[in-house]
């Protein structure tokens, strides 16, 4: 079908264009609003900046189709073939794209908010400064993308594949990644504030300069993990490992550490004030300079642990093991 029959049809209220051979087409900011164009084939077509809103594009052949800042809210993308498609600066807000196929598709700067990337494979894909609060991502794969940037606030990773992914500087606010494997993960200076990480393996994953602010770490590995300068402020990690992780400058002002392992690790100059550290092990931890002032020590180990310039101010050592192996009173 030619454009001129196509847009002729459409002004005339047709909407419906099932299955029809639209190679090439070529529409610069047009509007094509609804239209119904399932299984459709628009190999390489430039479809750049045009209105296709609630439009129909399941099953379509789209291979290679310009669809740079178009319009594509609430549209119907299940199992469309994307295959190095150009979706840069779209907007895919509340798209359904089960199923689809996006293998070296362009996806800079895409605006994915509410959609459904149910089981999409996205593995090795540039998503830098991509949109994708509420986005639900049950399932998709993401290993070794590029999410620098990127927007997650409360989007759903369930059993969402992280490998090697690029989390550096995103959004990931009140987001569920509990029981996760994030190992060796790149979260630097992303914001992670009231997340849930319960569970996760973050065996050295460079958290540093992260926003962890009243995050849930609770049985969380994070051995040899970076958290240099972190903010774990209100942050839960009880039962947490963090043997030999560096802690350095980070902040955890009255978070949760019950029962925490820190063997090894390094928390100079940590912010521990009024911090719960009961039960909590701290075997040779250097310690040089942190605040611990009214942090609960009650039963907590810190046997060969390095005090120098340490401050206890008003802290409780009650059954604390000291680090020369002494006992503090009751």
């Amino acid at each position: 079908m030619e454009l001129k029959e196509l847009l002729t049809k459409y002004s005339n209220g047709e909407r419906d264009f099932v299955k029809e051979n639209l190679i090439g087409l070529v529409l610069q900011k047009g509007n094509l609003e609804g239209i119904n164009l399932a299984e459709s084939s628009l190999a390489g077509s430039n479809l750049t900046g045009t209105h296709l809103e609630s439009a129909n594009f399941q099953r379509a052949f789209l291979y290679g189709t310009n669809l740079s800042f178009v319009k594509m809210g609430n549209a119907n993308l299940m199992e469309a073939d994307l295959t190095k498609a150009n979706l840069q600066g779209s907007f895919l807000a509340k798209c359904d794209l089960r199923g689809a196929k996006l293998s070296g598709a362009t996806l800079l700067g895409v605006n994915l908010r509410s959609a459904n990337l149910t089981g999409v494979n996205l593995c090795a894909s540039n998503l830098s400064g991509i949109n994708l609060r509420y986005a639900n991502l049950t399932k998709a794969n993401l290993s070794w993308s590029n999410l620098c940037h990127a927007r997650l606030n409360q989007a759903i990773l369930h059993e969402t594949i992280l490998t090697g992914v690029n989390f550096s500087e995103a959004y990931l606010t009140n987001v569920n990644l509990a029981g996760q494997d994030l190992n060796g993960i790149n979260f630097s200076k992303a914001k992670l504030k009231q997340s849930n990480l319960q569970y996760c393996d973050l065996t050295a994953a460079n958290l540093t300069n992260t926003d962890l602010y009243q995050v849930n770490l609770q049985e969380a590995v994070l051995n040899g993990a970076n958290l240099t300068n972190a903010n774990l402020r209100e942050a839960n990690l009880s039962r947490a490992v963090l043997t030999r992780a560096n802690l350095t400058d980070a902040n955890l002002a009255n978070a949760i550490i019950q029962d925490t392992n820190f063997n090894l690790a390094n928390l100079t100059n940590v912010n521990l004030r009024g911090a719960n550290l009961r039960g909590a092990y701290l075997w040779k931890a250097n310690l040089t300079n942190a605040d611990l002032s009214g942090a609960d020590l009650t039963n907590t180990s810190l046997r060969g642990a390095d005090m120098t310039g340490a401050n206890l101010e008003n802290a409780i050592l009650s059954k604390t093991m000291l680090a020369d192996g002494s006992f503090s009173g009751d």
